[in-house]
């Protein structure tokens, strides 16, 4: 899982990024400058992002608002020694996740991460769907019209990826990320996501749910227009 983490503390980051690989193997981006991370932001995606208020550039509780405001959804989590009840309060309406003070545990930081996540991507729900596609998150299965889709593991971690994000666009360095989060070792690249999103277009084949491709931006999970089933 790929964290943007915002922190104007080197040591403190340079701490948290090392805990958070070693403890989850999640993979941590760095910024200490809350323009700079906003920028990021407009053309990355992470599946958590950790805000600390007191930065520079652009503050964090700014920051915050404007992300919100712009409708994105990424998990935030506040960590910050800013820790009274008004500032609890100020944070989480203003669209945080969660908020967790300083000094902290590492372990109650990365349980707090993982269920934003889990949240996030729809693991607290039974099932995902699009048009007649749908996903069974607890079972990891793909149905069509109730029957199973015969998948491999790889091509079911990029479907599951696109039906978290049905009908917006996902570009490929995106998936490559997703997939090598969770195996850091393995070889896959772009071109083998081009063969699996060839290959998933095949088995849908039968269904109403189609993989289009956004040139230049990425792939698309969409229901197919009426007039063309």
């Amino acid at each position: 899982m790929r964290i943007l983490l915002i922190e104007d503390e080197p040591d403190l980051a340079q701490w948290l990024m090392r805990s958070l690989r070693n403890q989850a193997g999640f993979t941590i981006e760095w910024s200490n400058d809350g323009l700079i991370a906003y920028k990021r932001l407009q053309v990355e995606e992470f599946d958590a992002i950790i805000l600390d208020l007191g930065i520079p550039g652009m503050d964090g509780n700014t920051l915050l608002s404007r992300l919100r405001a712009e409708d994105d959804r990424t998990p935030i989590l506040i960590l910050t020694a800013r820790d009274s009840l008004a500032d609890r309060v100020d944070t989480l309406e203003s669209g945080a996740d969660d908020f967790l003070p300083k000094p902290f545990m590492i372990e109650e930081l990365v349980a707090r991460l993982n269920a934003l996540i889990r949240r996030s991507r729809g693991r607290d729900k039974p099932r995902l769907s699009c048009a007649d596609l749908s996903y069974d998150v607890g079972k990891h299965q793909f149905l069509v019209n109730q029957q199973m889709l015969q998948v491999t593991p790889r091509e079911s971690e990029v479907l599951a990826i696109l039906i978290q994000k049905s009908e917006e666009p996902v570009n490929k360095k995106f998936i490559l990320e997703r997939l090598l989060a969770h195996d850091a070792d393995d070889e896959i690249g772009i071109e083998s996501i081009e063969v699996i999103i060839h290959r998933l277009r095949k088995k849908l084949q039968q269904s109403t749910v189609q993989i289009t491709t956004l040139r230049g931006i990425g792939y698309c999970l969409e229901p197919i227009p009426d007039d063309e089933i």
